[in-house]
């Protein structure tokens, strides 16, 4: 194996599976995956969400409901749908409806500013948006192309049930937003072909069983979701929906956990810190989690060490898992032993999944050796089709290079991660090579938080980066004011942002300064930018005191 190569040879520390499953690859859709597991196990608890619960059978019959209704509306194979993305029932069964209709959901957080889902919407010209009306309401949604597929429930025809398309593999099954360094998101079309390569390439590397429990903590604009989702109904155990409110009190979350019977736990590390500190403060603990799953940004290893060592024999199992949107959620596996805890790799990620090609190479695009950081390029069955009308973007970064067998040409997705191949052929997360930040798990282009401060009339320059507190990654943002600098300066910009940007966009410090500092070849100087929010400086300021944890 070359040094620019790490592949499923390097993953030797997975788990077997329990039990022989199904190939999951050789599945056309993730419908199809549903309906095995409706014959396979009807009776089976599939999804519960507060008192509500569904077995597969039911889930197959009230999405196959959902989709005739979806139908009659105008619904057709091909088209994207808005899907108000509650965290219940109803939300699980549109998404499988919008599937077996054979179009893709677009999740629309409710927690996001109208602008926000605004843009999206007509930017993935939906042509229906569905969900509960009372939530459409309440985001300014009701009259832009809504569909109340309960509206005509009664009217429902349980005989056609065959009456809809089969999605073929190739076809989308998601789009989701991310951060874009041009001041706009952009979305990233995943077909039904990626999320089943994904699944059959890593669920094999643990032995989850139909017994499991999996807590969907993360929002459905989140990819993390998909695989929450996914691998509990991929393998016929439950699916259990945690409400926000429970997510955001570490001490309620742990409670839920153990009441729930929680065996399979994903967390994004900067969140974990505080359920961490919950966890190990009672001793009335959540004993039935055996493996806790990291992802979206990079792990903290001394709160996973100092969690592992409180807990001893009890703990569950740790798994690091490097991911991106663009290949498909999951791409590496890294199981966090006592041996990892103690070596000197910062960020480890471990080996590729077996579906995955790994792909470390220098800036002129040539394999590096190992010890030497180089650029992450990844390929195989899950990398995405590529951005929804942005095909100047998609060719940017998706691109064939010669590192399939015998030197082939083979699509490459680059991930402008950086990365160092250590001796053993595992990789060492190292950071990024643009300014591309990660909070709480949500990939955040520093330039698009900065071009919406710009659009305020209220700033002639702004300036954003990242900076590490006590309370993990915080975005703080640099102001030069466009007019003499009124008391409430910092306020009225920090509610303006809000107006655009999610939550988990909007920075947490504030500076105004007369001029952003410059390098002596002018450029803007982002380490002298940081070590100002870093200091003890009274000027610098936040418009509100920043909750421990915040929705996204």
């Amino acid at each position: 194996m070359s040094t620019a190569e790490v592949d499923a040879s390097t993953v030797t520390d997975g788990f077997a599976a329990s039990e022989p499953r199904t190939k999951i690859a050789s599945m056309e859709s993730l419908t199809d995956l549903l309906r095995r597991r409706a014959v396979e196990a009807p009776a089976s608890i599939a999804v519960v969400s507060g008192d509500d619960q569904a077995t597969y059978s039911d889930l197959d019959r009230a999405s196959d409901a959902a989709a005739r209704r979806l139908l009659r509306a105008g619904v057709r194979p091909g088209e994207l749908v808005g899907l108000l993305a509650d965290r219940d029932m109803d939300t699980i069964v549109l998404l499988l409806a919008i599937l077996k209709c054979g179009a893709a959901y677009v999740p629309l957080d409710p927690g996001y500013p109208r602008r926000r889902l605004n843009f999206i919407a007509e930017d993935a010209q939906m042509t229906h948006i569905v969900g509960a009306r009372r939530t459409a309401i309440a985001v300014g949604l009701h009259d832009h192309r809504f569909t109340d597929c309960d509206a005509d429930a009664a009217a429902d025809d349980p005989t056609c049930v065959d009456r809809f398309d089969r999605p073929a593999g190739d076809s989308a099954a998601y789009v989701i937003y991310t951060s874009g360094s041009t001041g706009t998101p952009k979305g990233c079309v995943v077909t039904h072909r990626n999320v089943l390569a994904m699944l059959d390439g890593a669920l094999n590397l643990f032995d989850f069983s139909p017994h499991d429990r999996w807590a969907v903590v993360h929002s459905f604009c989140f990819d993390f979701s998909v695989w929450e989702l996914w691998g509990a109904l991929s393998t016929g155990a439950t699916a259990v929906l945690a409400p926000w409110k429970t997510i955001l009190a570490p001490g309620t979350f742990v409670s839920f956990l153990k009441e729930n019977r929680i065996t399979i736990l994903n967390q994004v590390p900067s969140v974990f810190r505080y359920l961490a500190q919950e966890w190990m403060a009672t001793d009335d603990r959540p004993a039935d989690v055996r493996y806790l799953i990291f992802g979206g940004e990079k792990v903290s290893m001394d709160v996973v060490d100092a969690f592992v060592a409180r807990l001893g024999p009890a703990a569950p199992s740790m798994i690091n898992m490097y991911g991106i949107t663009e290949n498909t959620v999951h791409s590496t596996f890294k199981r966090l032993d006592a041996g990892t805890l103690a070596g000197a790799a910062a960020s480890p990620i471990g080996g590729g999944l077996p579906h995955v090609g790994v792909h470390v190479l220098d800036a002129r695009q040539r394999p590096t050796g190992r010890g030497t950081v180089g650029e992450l390029w990844l390929s195989g069955p899950s990398v995405i089709t590529g951005y929804l009308n942005r095909e100047d973007l998609t060719r940017e970064r998706f691109r064939k290079l010669p590192v399939g067998g015998g030197g082939q040409p083979t699509r490459c997705y680059h991930t402008g991660d950086l990365v160092r191949v250590l001796p053993d052929g595992e990789l060492d997360y190292v950071g990024r090579v643009d300014q591309q930040v990660k909070v709480r798990g949500y990939r955040i282009e520093l330039q698009e938080v900065e071009t919406i401060l710009q659009m305020n009339p209220l700033v002639r320059e702004a300036a954003v980066v990242a900076v590490e507190t006590h309370l993990g990654t915080t975005l703080a943002a640099m102001i030069v004011a466009a007019e003499p600098v009124a008391t409430d300066v910092v306020a009225r910009v920090a509610d303006d942002l809000r107006q655009t940007a999610p939550a988990y966009m909007v920075p947490g410090l504030y500076r105004v300064v007369d001029q952003l500092p410059l390098t002596l070849s002018g450029k803007r100087d982002s380490a002298a930018i940081i070590a100002e929010f870093a200091s003890d400086a009274p000027s610098a300021t936040s418009p509100s005191p920043l909750p421990r944890l915040q929705q996204p």
